[in-house]
């Protein structure tokens, strides 16, 4: 019977000392400040939204353990998340996008793809940054599987040129190829004939300079004959 009584004595003292520790856990580690990093596609609060929800969302260990470089196979755009922990009331959220260079449309669906041409997302939604890509000849589209076309070099064209208009803040709405692979940026209501990649860096230079001067018209800049040699610019109004 001692030895009994001494076994239960230890068991509720056991039991008294993790609860004391699971309170102490639950209540220091309460999460009250969170930084975001790497959203562009969502906003802090949607993200919180998504990382913190549930029972134990607001505390800082179980978010750590939950999200070490936690694979994201619910939500359109991320690839993973990462939590951290800064303090026991801070964490930080490290978001990992999925790399897109542009997307097509397809059966009234947005199909994303990446620099390979692989498609990675279908989505309804419109994502600031990613130009719509048109006058490519394909019938078909599988998620995950590369987008059916037969000139392969368009996925590095259309990389290399939103790369760099990126690098001068520069935001084209839609890249359309011609049956020749000639390239033509929409912007708005002005279209940009670009012709070969030849020069492609100092076109967009002188580009960036160009836009802000067409607001609020429409028409065609050509500059697809633009050569050190020749560098002539015209403007013809719709």
């Amino acid at each position: 019977m001692r030895m009994k009584k001494k076994i239960i004595i230890a068991l509720v003292l056991i039991l008294a000392c993790v609860s004391v520790a699971v309170f102490f856990i639950l209540k220091m580690y309460t999460v009250s400040t969170v930084y975001v990093e790497g959203n562009k596609h969502y906003s802090k609060e949607e993200i919180q939204e998504m990382v913190m929800g549930g029972k134990y969302g607001h505390n800082s260990i179980y978010l750590s353990y939950q999200y070490k470089n936690k694979e994201v196979t619910n939500i359109p755009f991320i690839e993973t998340m990462d939590v951290t922990i800064m303090s026991p009331d801070t964490i930080k959220i490290r978001v990992y996008e999925k790399a897109l260079a542009g997307y097509v449309e397809y059966l009234g669906r947005l199909m994303y793809f990446d620099k390979d041409g692989i498609i990675v997302e279908s989505s309804n939604m419109k994502t600031e940054g990613i130009p719509l890509v048109s006058g490519l000849d394909f019938g078909h589209v599988v998620l995950y599987k590369e987008l059916p076309i037969t000139n392969k070099d368009v996925f590095h064209r259309i990389l290399n040129i939103t790369q760099i208009l990126g690098k001068y803040k520069v935001v084209a709405d839609k890249i359309y190829f011609n049956s020749t692979y000639e390239m033509t940026l929409y912007f708005g209501s002005v279209r940009v004939s670009l012709g070969s990649d030849d020069y492609i860096h100092e076109k967009v230079v002188k580009l960036q300079y160009i836009l802000p001067e067409l607001e609020e018209k429409s028409g065609i800049l050509r500059m697809d004959s633009y050569t050190d040699d020749n560098q002539n610019i015209t403007f013809e109004l719709d």
